[in-house]
């Protein structure tokens, strides 16, 4: 009888993903060691100020991609967008991607990679300020998709998210918190789609749109008499 092999170590698994995913992008040109960036990204997803966006919700964006890789055009730039869209978080701060896309503009040429898959990786970290990725834009719809699918979780799984949002946003009284949380899912449910993959239209829609309106009608009734 052998010993089961023992499960890696998340944060390994994802310095092992990440050196995967460098190494493709390059396309074989030289580059530097894929590991300092890896820690580097990592050191900026376990910032003490984060509750939702850490690592496990990247490790959750990357696994969608990859139900949904079969919708990219170049699902290897997607998946450094995915490290980059909320490399840069600040819940006080209002050009968090705009950010984060930047430091993908640096750092990935250092890297080793290419002028046009550089550009298409910022392009997408910025695309996630709206989630609305234009018709046809497989790369888009790959990465809006895989970051919105929390929305579609278990009830469990979603009010652990919400609680998630609420901590990040500690600093914010509870009548304003409800308020400013309360037009974003308004928002959002106003969309014609949530999920323009038909993988993510078929799995998700449903159940997302069940659970922002449940939390829409459970902010209204934690607000008290108007």
């Amino acid at each position: 009888m052998t010993d089961s092999p023992r499960p890696r170590d998340p944060r390994t698994a994802l310095v092992d993903r990440w050196r995967d995913t460098l190494l493709a992008a390059r396309s074989g040109a030289p580059g530097p060691d894929p590991l300092p960036y890896a820690e580097n990204l990592l050191a900026r997803w376990d910032e003490p100020q984060r509750r939702y966006h850490t690592t496990a919700h990247l490790t959750a964006v990357l696994d969608r991609i990859d139900t949904l890789a079969p919708y990219a055009a170049d699902v290897h730039a997607v998946r450094l967008a995915a490290w980059f869209h909320d490399a840069v978080y600040r819940p006080d701060r209002t050009e968090n991607e705009e950010r984060s896309a930047a430091l993908a503009e640096r750092a990935l040429p250092e890297a080793g990679v290419g002028e046009a898959v550089t550009a298409e990786v910022a392009r997408l970290v910025r695309l996630t300020v709206t989630h609305d990725p234009a018709e046809g834009d497989g790369n888009g719809e790959v990465l809006c998709d895989a970051d919105l699918a929390v929305l579609a979780g278990s009830p469990q799984e979603y009010a652990a998210y919400a609680a998630q949002v609420r901590e990040e946003y500690g600093f914010v009284p509870d009548e304003a918190f409800r308020a400013g949380r309360a037009a974003v899912l308004r928002q959002l449910l106003a969309l014609p789609r949530l999920f323009r993959t038909p993988h993510g239209a078929e799995e998700w829609e449903a159940r997302a749109r069940h659970n922002l309106a449940t939390e829409l009608e459970l902010l209204g009734s934690s607000s008290g008499p108007q």
